[in-house]
C-alpha cells in the first residue's frame, strides 16, 4: 500500500479550516429540538429523511472523522462520538444512520488507496454503510463476480457507496471472507424493513447482480483483527482493530437515546404533580427524586464509560501506528465488553424512566414510547449479546481462542 506522507498531496479541499471540535458538537446539540419534531415523520417515512440528511451534509457530520487529506476534518473519536450522542438525543433513528455512515471511514481506511481515492473523490463526499453476512463469490481476472444480498443496510437511501462482504477461495483454496466497496449505481434496495421501533433507520435490503469487484476495492475480513502491512493513513485511529469500534458507534447512539428520554423525564418532573395527596410537583417529591437521580446516574455513568473505551481504543491504536502494535484480541474483547456495559447502563436508565413516568407516556403516539420501541431494537443487534463476548474474552484471557468472531 501507498502511505499518505505529511498531507503531501489533497485529494479533496479540507472543510472549514479553523472549526473546532467543541464548534461540530454545539451544532449537533443545536439540531435537537427539530429532529424531536421530525421523529414521527421520519418513522412514517421508514427512513432518513432528506431535509435531515441535507443539513447532517451542511453541518460536517458525515466527515467528522473522515481522513483531512480526503476532504474530511479527522476530529479525535470522542469529537465524533459527542456529536453522535446530541443527535441521538434529538432522533435516535436519524442518529444511527449518521453514526453508521459517518463512523466507517474508520473501516475504508484499511483499503488500497486507490478504492480510497474512487470512493471519496474529488469532492470528498463519502457516505456507507456496512453490512454482514459473507455471500458467495467467484474469482474473475484480477477480482471477483458477485451477485446476493445484504440485509440490514441502514442509511442505504443516501448513500454514496456500500460496504458489503463476501466470500471466495483463496490461493491454498481455503474460503476467505472480505469486504467489497460498491458504487450506489451498482446496487438496488429492496423495502423489507418494517419494525416496531428503529423504523426510521430504513435499514433495507440491498441486492447486486452479477456485478464484477476489482481486486483493490476488496479488504480481507482480517480488518477486524489486528491489521498487517502497511498503514495508508498515519494517523494512528485508522489502523486499529474494527470489532470494539463497531461498538463505540453503537453505544453512542444508544447512550444519546437515553439522554433524550432523561430530557423528557426531567420535563415530566417539572410539569406534573402526584396524583395522591399532598399534590406536590413531582420533583419535589423524595420517590421521584429517587428515580431521577437513579436514572441520571446511570446515564452519567454509561457515557463516561463509552468515552472511557474510545480514549482506551485510541491508545491501543497508537500502540504502533502501522500494525496495531499490541492491540491485541482480547484487547478488542474487553474493550467490547465495555462498550456493552455501557450500553446496559444506558437501557437499565430507560426502564427506571418507562416504568415510573406515567401510563399516558405509553401512547402510540408519545415520544417516550417510541424513544423505548427504539431502544427494543437496539437491543437485538448481534454485537450486543453480552454473554458472548464475555466468554470470549474470557477464554482470550486463558489462552484459548474465541467461539466467535465477536
Amino acid at each position: 500500500m501507498v502511505v499518505l506522507e505529511a498531507r503531501s498531496k489533497t485529494f479533496a479541499d479540507v472543510p472549514e479550516p479553523g472549526l473546532s471540535p467543541q464548534d461540530m458538537i454545539a451544532r449537533a446539540r443545536a439540531m435537537i429540538p427539530t429532529l424531536r419534531s421530525r421523529q414521527a415523520q421520519a418513522e412514517a417515512a421508514g427512513r432518513l429523511l432528506e431535509v435531515t440528511n441535507q443539513e447532517f451534509l451542511d453541518a460536517g457530520f458525515y466527515r467528522i472523522v473522515q481522513p483531512r487529506v480526503f476532504g474530511g476534518y479527522e476530529f479525535e473519536l470522542t469529537t465524533y462520538v459527542q456529536v453522535m450522542m446530541e443527535i441521538a438525543r434529538g432522533c435516535p433513528s436519524s442518529a444511527w444512520v449518521l453514526a453508521l455512515v459517518s463512523g466507517h471511514p474508520i473501516m475504508l481506511a484499511d483499503f488500497d488507496i486507490r478504492a480510497q481515492e474512487e470512493a471519496y473523490g474529488d469532492k470528498g463526499d463519502y457516505r456507507c454503510p456496512s453490512v454482514g453476512s459473507p455471500v458467495l463469490m467467484q474469482r474473475e481476472g484480477n477480482g471477483y463476480r458477485v451477485s446476493g444480498s445484504w440485509d440490514y443496510a441502514s442509511g442505504c437511501d443516501v448513500s454514496t457507496h456500500a460496504m458489503v462482504s463476501g466470500m471466495a477461495r483463496d490461493e491454498t483454496g481455503a474460503m476467505s471472507a472480505m469486504l467489497l466497496l460498491i458504487d450506489r449505481k451498482d446496487f438496488t434496495i429492496t423495502d423489507n424493513w418494517s419494525m416496531i421501533g428503529m423504523q426510521g433507520t430504513g435499514s433495507r435490503k440491498v441486492v447486486v447482480k452479477d456485478l464484477y469487484i476489482p481486486a483493490y476495492r476488496t479488504a480481507p475480513m482480517s480488518m477486524w483483527q489486528a491489521r498487517g502491512g502497511t498503514a495508508v493513513h498515519p494517523n494512528p485511529m485508522y489502523n486499529g482493530r474494527k470489532g470494539s469500534y463497531f461498538l463505540i458507534e453503537l453505544g453512542a447512539v444508544v447512550v444519546g437515546t437515553v439522554k433524550g428520554a432523561l430530557d423528557l423525564y426531567e420535563e415530566i418532573c417539572r410539569t406534573k404533580s402526584m396524583r395522591f395527596p399532598p399534590k406536590i410537583p413531582l420533583f419535589e417529591s423524595h420517590e421521584f427524586q429517587q428515580y431521577f437521580g437513579d436514572a441520571q446516574g446511570k446515564v452519567d455513568a454509561a457515557e463516561a464509560l463509552l468515552l472511557k473505551v474510545v480514549e482506551r481504543y485510541v491508545e491501543a491504536c497508537a500502540a504502533d501506528p502501522v500494525t496495531g502494535g499490541d492491540f491485541s484480541e482480547e484487547t478488542d474483547r474487553r474493550l467490547f465488553v465495555m462498550a456493552q456495559e455501557a450500553c446496559r447502563l444506558a437501557w437499565d436508565a430507560l426502564e427506571i424512566i418507562f416504568t415510573t413516568a406515567g401510563t399516558s407516556i405509553g401512547a402510540k403516539d408519545s415520544m417516550l414510547a417510541r424513544i423505548y420501541r427504539d431502544a427494543s431494537v437496539q437491543k437485538t443487534h448481534f454485537v450486543q449479546q453480552r454473554s458472548r463476548t464475555a466468554v470470549n474474552a474470557a477464554r482470550l484471557h486463558f489462552g484459548l481462542p474465541a467461539l466467535t468472531p465477536f
